[in-house]
């Protein structure tokens, strides 16, 4: 049988500490390792130079560090806006957005290659989910965009690009509680965001996980017969289930809860749409992020930011607390997953 090595970035210090004795060597050589792996950022093992070569060779007979090749870096010639489309190992494709905004960095790191949610606006569920992304190449996503930086920190993690966060749970807490290590990167979970489409089971149990983070839903819609139309998840999961778990979760962490909603031309836009949004939030403290739609060919869906700022003052006059997301890195197609598409549809060109 052959022996698949582990990816030694995915270890927590006390999984590591614990190998690391398996092989023989002293405990604190594993604060060494995690400090090369997570604060250095390291790419292979021969980079370890306080280790000795003996085990540096053991690391690697053992242990495996898997670094994304960058296979398109696009750079917004309106903004600080990078898109990056990474290749993994197996030869399948994500994508990253890295955002600068006046207090620092901000990234939007994909969990999944492809996305199993079927929501009928976005570019990331054509053709389906593929695999979850592990913890380890969730983290050289950040790694690889922190490495790219002549200058500054990456403050800020947004787990909304490719996928569906809470689709690959275990994964992302991991993923979660290795970043914000403190004998490593020590992001802080505050500056974390995770966006779902609205899992209901899974975000009743990441209430109980004492992670501090923010929690986005991606909403999009005020009715179920709506809903049902762009987000097949509310089929299983229907708004009244949603509201009561964004409500459980709000007061177990004492975190505010944003609403995603995508503003959609015909579909979603109209006032009648912002009273049903306030009928369905009213009494909430919550907050809600309008989103123009990004264009994407395969669905048909526009809108404008002169619709999102009509939508916004529809709410406000109702008393909703709602902003319109700023708009970064439009003339690079930065909404996640438009960049692995047009990959595989020039791959099947060939």
């Amino acid at each position: 049988m052959r022996f698949i090595k582990t990816d030694i970035l995915e270890l927590l210090p006390d999984e590591l500490e614990a190998e690391i004795e398996r092989l023989g060597e002293k405990k604190f050589r594993a604060k060494q390792i995690f400090d090369w792996l997570h604060i250095k950022k390291c790419e292979n093992f021969d980079e370890m130079t306080n280790l000795s070569a003996q085990l540096r060779t053991t690391l690697e007979d053992n242990f495996c560090i898997k670094p994304l090749k960058i296979s398109k870096k696009l750079e917004s010639t309106t903004d600080d806006t990078v898109k990056y489309l990474y290749g993994l190992s197996d030869g399948e494709f994500v994508e990253s957005v890295l955002m600068k905004y006046k207090y620092g960095y901000s990234l939007c790191i994909s969990t999944q290659v492809g996305c199993a949610m079927g929501c009928k606006f976005c570019a990331s569920t054509i053709g389906g989910k593929v695999r979850n992304l592990t913890a380890g190449e969730m983290l050289q996503e950040y790694y690889t965009a922190q490495r790219q930086l002549d200058s500054g920190r990456i403050g800020n993690i947004v787990l909304m690009g490719i996928g569906e966060p809470l689709d690959n749970y275990d994964n992302v807490i991991r993923f979660i509680k290795l970043v914000t290590h403190k004998s490593g990167n020590n992001l802080s979970a505050r500056d974390i965001t995770l966006s779902t489409c609205g899992l209901v089971p899974k975000i009743l149990q990441l209430a109980n996980e004492g992670l501090p983070i923010t929690l986005s839903v991606s909403l999009h819609a005020a009715t179920n017969m709506k809903r049902n139309e762009i987000m097949p998840v509310n089929k299983v999961y229907p708004l009244d289930k949603l509201i009561s778990a964004c409500k459980d979760f709000s007061s177990r962490t004492k975190r505010r809860i944003t609403f995603e909603y995508s503003l959609i031309d015909n579909v979603n836009s109209a006032k009648s749409d912002a009273f049903e949004l306030y009928e369905l939030l009213r009494g909430f403290n919550c907050h809600i992020n309008l989103i123009p739609i990004n264009y994407v060919k395969e669905c048909g869906f526009v809108s404008s930011r002169k619709a999102a700022e009509q939508f916004r003052i529809y709410l406000q006059e109702l008393g909703l607390n709602a902003t319109v997301r700023r708009t970064l890195g439009a003339d690079i197609n930065a909404a996640c997953g438009q960049l692995r598409r047009e990959k595989a549809v020039a791959e099947l060109c060939e």
